[in-house]
């Protein structure tokens, strides 16, 4: 199993960290247009394996894709960090052009890939890369949702005062801080609803809370966060690896399901070898497909300035 990640800053080493410690691949190549900073960032995180007892080979290079030959799995992770007071639209006219050169340089080496998105904004870098790749849709995968979701779990934890193990929480619709939408009435706490619980107005503030998740760290520390984003490309590239069918909150190309078209959005679905394997229908209420309309609505006004880049 070879694994390849796009971009060697904070998420992408991150990724790399986690992938290597979980012993998901025999080999890991970490790619970034900086000189020297795979290479350096490989060799510090081999010095760890000898500590952390893992086996897989990990080499960095600066900006050679031949090394990223016959990867099973590729995560982009390339391009600009948001900043304090960035939003994640104003990233697209950069992050676009590196996007879709990542893109096809990995693939000329890669083709049957599952690629994995983590850039920024990242529904539409996942659209992007769709209409760029040339490859089935179900091998086009945007981590957002799982991210999201482990927000929300740890706000509803946080509230509870409870173990973020025992909850079932998911995220869907554009990994955005007014596109996405915590499914509150789904989340349960070992089968039980939430809002047993919580009142009502604790609800309210946890779905609020999750939704500038993200907002909320980039205003804290200055830039996007990595430890969690790094865990959830974990999970994700998990599941594929090992084809554990697990049911996440994924951005994938929408034909009609949840009665949207042509777009990416995050929606719950199984991922194992292959990709994406299955899109499934949570039923939402009148209210949460308004909501999930209207992220749609914004995700597309993103998608619609690539034609401008």
């Amino acid at each position: 199993m070879k694994i390849t990640i796009v971009g060697a800053g904070a998420v992408g080493a991150t990724c790399a960290d986690e992938i290597a410690r979980a012993a998901l691949c025999e080999e890991l190549v970490l790619l970034d247009i900086k000189e020297g900073l795979a290479e350096g960032k490989a060799l510090d995180m081999m010095q760890t394996a000898a500590l952390v007892n893992f086996d897989t080979r990990i080499t960095g290079y600066t900006n050679n894709y031949a090394a990223s030959a016959n990867s099973n799995v590729v995560v982009v992770t390339s391009g600009i960090p948001r900043k304090p007071g960035m939003t994640r639209e104003e990233l697209i006219g950069t992050n676009a052009g590196i996007v879709k050169s990542v893109i096809q340089n990995l693939l000329q080496h890669s083709p049957d890939a599952v690629v994995i998105v983590v850039s920024n904004p990242m529904d539409t870098m996942t659209y992007l890369t769709l209409q760029n790749a040339g490859i089935p849709k179900n091998r086009v995968i945007g981590m957002g949702g799982i991210l999201d979701s482990a927000r929300f779990k740890c706000y509803l934890s946080q509230a509870l005062g409870c173990s973020p193990h025992d909850l079932n929480a998911i995220v869907i619709g554009g990994h955005g801080d007014t596109t996405m939408i915590p499914l509150i009435r789904y989340a349960t706490w070992n089968s039980a609803p939430v809002s047993s619980f919580l009142s009502e107005a604790q609800c309210k503030q946890i779905v609020s809370d999750t939704m500038v998740g993200g907002a909320t760290l980039t205003k804290l520390i200055g830039t996007s966060a990595w430890y969690a984003p790094g865990a959830a490309v974990r999970v994700l590239v998990e599941s594929v690896v090992h084809d554990q069918k697990r049911l996440v909150s994924c951005c994938v190309a929408l034909d009609g399901e949840y009665g949207q078209k042509d777009i990416c959005l995050g929606v719950p679905v199984v991922i194992g070898k292959d990709g994406w394997e299955k899109i499934i229908d949570f039923q939402l209420n009148e209210q949460e497909q308004a909501q999930f309309n209207k992220s749609a609505d914004a995700v597309r006004k993103m998608n619609d300035i690539l034609k401008t880049v």
